[in-house]
């Protein structure tokens, strides 16, 4: 089984019905999930955007944190991978919590899948960085699981 590693942009899908949703699903059915502890407190954090935005009640984003607190991505440290980010956050002028991810992939020597279409554009401004080929849309990550 493969290995990926997914940002709060899939893991919400699961819990939240919107464009990607069957594929994002997919993905935890056909792969190992890891990502950086990061991931919960932005899961919590668009969640709460969601309910700013009347797109969720507050008992339905409770709900999806409940759920998405049980879901099975294996969580790691990001400490070891603070210098790594810093690096390709600097070297793609992209906001390092995104990095933090790539850094996570980079590290495990697997890909990271995305539904972030401003990060994934940033990377293929960039392609000629080594970085870009550690990232994979969801769309194109759904197409490999099948």
């Amino acid at each position: 089984m493969k290995t990926l590693v997914i940002d709060a942009s899939i893991a919400v899908k699961w819990v939240v019905e919107e464009q990607g949703t069957a594929q994002a699903l997919m993905l935890r059915r056909h792969a190992r999930l890891i990502a950086p502890e990061l991931l919960v407190a932005e899961c919590a954090n668009i969640l709460w955007k969601k309910v700013q935005r009347d797109e969720l009640s507050n008992e339905e984003a409770v709900l999806a944190a409940r759920l998405l607190q049980a879901a099975e991505v294996e969580l790691a440290s990001t400490r070891f991978l603070l210098e790594s980010a810093t690096r390709m956050a600097i070297l793609l002028d992209h906001p390092a919590y995104d990095c933090v991810y790539l850094a996570l992939a980079v590290e495990n020597d697997c890909r990271f899948v995305t539904a972030d279409e401003r990060f994934l554009r940033k990377l293929g401004e960039r392609q000629q960085t080594r970085f870009g080929r550690s990232v994979i849309s969801l769309t194109e990550a759904a197409g490999e699981t099948a």
